[in-house]
């Protein structure tokens, strides 16, 4: 059974920072799986913030967080990191950690879609204040 625990999320005011982490247990984190970080607002819908191709390290970023939010994995740890820097009222959300088994062109293609990932952890909620 594939289990993802995000952690990390908190309050910060404008221009902070947050590191939120995604523990893996159920499968073998090195395996091929596209992983992500998604986010959902109150009243809006659930969207891509940054995905990863775990066996080439490929990623992805929505535009709005590029520069500023990084995603990475520490394999030996089975665990799927988001680095947020420069934090903004309006990246205030729930976030998600996604997982699902994957070829690189499948995570190329799919790494957007919510409905493509498999595995969701049960999400983490940033608050940022102005």
């Amino acid at each position: 059974q594939v289990q993802l625990v995000e952690s990390g999320g908190g309050s910060v005011q404008a221009g902070g920072s947050l590191r939120l982490s995604c523990a893996a247990s159920g499968y073998t984190y090195s395996s091929s799986y596209c992983m992500g970080w998604f986010r959902q607002a109150p009243g809006k819908e659930r969207e891509r913030v940054a995905t990863i191709y775990t066996r080439t390290g490929d990623t992805y970023y929505f535009d709005p967080v590029k520069g500023r939010f990084t995603i990475s994995q520490d394999n030996a740890k089975n665990t799927l990191y988001l680095q947020m820097n420069s934090l903004k009222p309006e990246d205030t959300a729930i976030y998600y950690c996604a997982a699902v088994p994957s070829t690189s062109d499948y995570c190329h293609i799919n790494n957007g879609n919510t409905g493509a990932f498999r595995y969701w952890g049960q999400g983490t909620q940033v608050t940022v204040s102005s």
